[in-house]
């Protein structure tokens, strides 16, 4: 039997990591995979396309209310969705008040415990944000998530949430078995991205798992609560997603041990592109055209 390969998308916030997980996912389970997703955000939202569904109940929430996680009972907390994906939200607390880390954790050791892992070939875990927070990190510093898959585009900020989560996984590399499995550009239109997506991949040391076209089909699937791949089975974009999975199952659990850059060395990669130089010289020629009119 294969082993268990537990995977984790992070990336920075609002970047379409969920969207792009669930979508992921539901073409490995269409390839026969059995799949648990572990939704690790406090908004509950890493599911609702499987299940067709708003947020779960999550497993903090139905602890607080049984007075401990050990009240609980497996079948209450873990649904099954699209192609038999079960589908569990950790939850986290109120706004502002303590760490959402520790549900995380909490909630991945009560999944063990209860005999959650048993028969799978993927768990997945969405994580919320950028890795700077101790508590996201939780999947990677306890060893559970092993191979990284990093949701990004060719914005600035995108770019450098990348490297600062490839920070967190090269700081706990050695004492576990973390790895980067790759790059995933979830396109936002933005100048040169490709190029800017595959130059970031290789100064981290990594590679560009896929470049995934941006299509409106994907909001009208998410409007219904669907994935594409089930909404849209023959659209083009549908076929993106199960290329990404194919890519990602090929992928065979490698992958490598980051090599961060510093912000210096990001804005003169942007440099080297031509990116600034280009927006600076449209900004002057905008400024002309004003000033004529």
């Amino acid at each position: 039997m294969a082993a268990l390969r537990q995977v984790a998308f992070y990336g920075k916030g609002g970047i379409g990591k969920s969207t792009t997980s669930q979508n992921t996912l539901a073409a490995l389970a269409e390839m026969g995979q059995k799949i648990l997703i572990v939704g690790c955000d406090p908004k509950a939202d890493s599911t609702r396309l499987i299940l067709h569904a708003k947020a779960q109940d999550t497993i903090l929430s139905m602890a607080a209310e049984r007075g401990s996680v050990e009240d609980l009972e497996l079948d209450e907390v873990m649904k099954t969705g699209y192609k038999g994906i079960r589908c569990v939200e950790s939850g986290g607390p109120e706004p502002g008040v303590g760490c959402a880390g520790r549900g995380v954790i909490t909630s991945i050791n009560f999944l063990e415990e209860n005999g959650a892992y048993e028969d799978l070939d993927y768990v997945s875990y969405d994580v919320l944000g950028d890795v700077v927070c101790g508590g996201f990190a939780m999947p990677i510093r306890e060893n559970k998530a092993q191979e990284i898959y990093i949701v990004m585009s060719g914005e600035m900020m995108a770019m450098y949430a990348a490297n600062n989560i490839s920070k967190g996984i090269l700081k706990y590399a050695n004492s576990g078995g973390v790895r980067l499995g790759g790059l995933i550009c979830n396109e936002r239109q933005t100048d040169k991205e490709l190029e800017l997506a595959e130059a970031i991949a290789h100064k981290l040391g990594s590679k560009l798992i896929y470049f995934v076209p941006r299509d409106n089909v994907v909001q009208h699937a998410e409007l219904r609560r669907m994935t594409v791949i089930e909404y849209a089975p023959d659209s083009v974009q549908a076929q993106h997603y199960r290329t990404l999975a194919e890519k990602i199952h090929a992928n065979g659990g490698k992958g490598v041990i980051p090599t961060p850059i510093t912000m210096d060395e990001l804005e003169a990669m942007l440099m080297e592109h031509g990116i600034i130089k280009d927006i600076d010289e449209s900004l002057v020629g905008k400024k002309a055209t004003e000033a004529v009119a």
